[in-house]
């Protein structure tokens, strides 16, 4: 079984800075892309920001130039380093990884965190 694991949230300041981890484990051969995303109350759940095994990201516009994606594959890890963050910003942040291939069997599976609060006060 394959699980991801996030870490970092809580309660800042607009403003503020806070960073995201996101650690894999589990029978895994290998990660291809991670990435974030978040839900807000009453809205649906959008794409944060993605990194490839390779190192190339793609980031929502919304945070592009105050948001850092990043990963250590040694550690199947990803992380989110979140800088000046606004209200608006406020949501469940959760890690994804689209294709884990896993062991035995060597086969794909979709995998999903369970979730990390972030929450900006104005």
């Amino acid at each position: 079984q394959v699980q991801l694991v996030e870490s970092g949230g809580g309660l800042v300041q607009a403003g503020g800075s806070l960073r995201l981890s996101c650690a894999a484990s589990g029978s895994i051969f290998g990660i291809n892309a991670m990435g974030w995303y978040r839900q807000a109350p009453g809205k649906q759940r959008e794409l944060v920001a993605t990194i490839t095994s390779g190192g190339i990201t793609n980031y929502a516009d919304s945070v592009k130039g105050r948001f850092t994606i990043s990963r250590d594959n040694a550690k199947n890890t990803v992380y989110l380093q979140m800088n000046s963050l606004k209200p608006e910003d406020t949501a469940v942040y959760y890690c994804n990884a689209p294709r884990v291939l896993v062991t035995p069997g060597l086969r794909y599976l979709e995998v999903w965190g369970q979730g990390t609060l972030v929450t900006v006060s104005s």
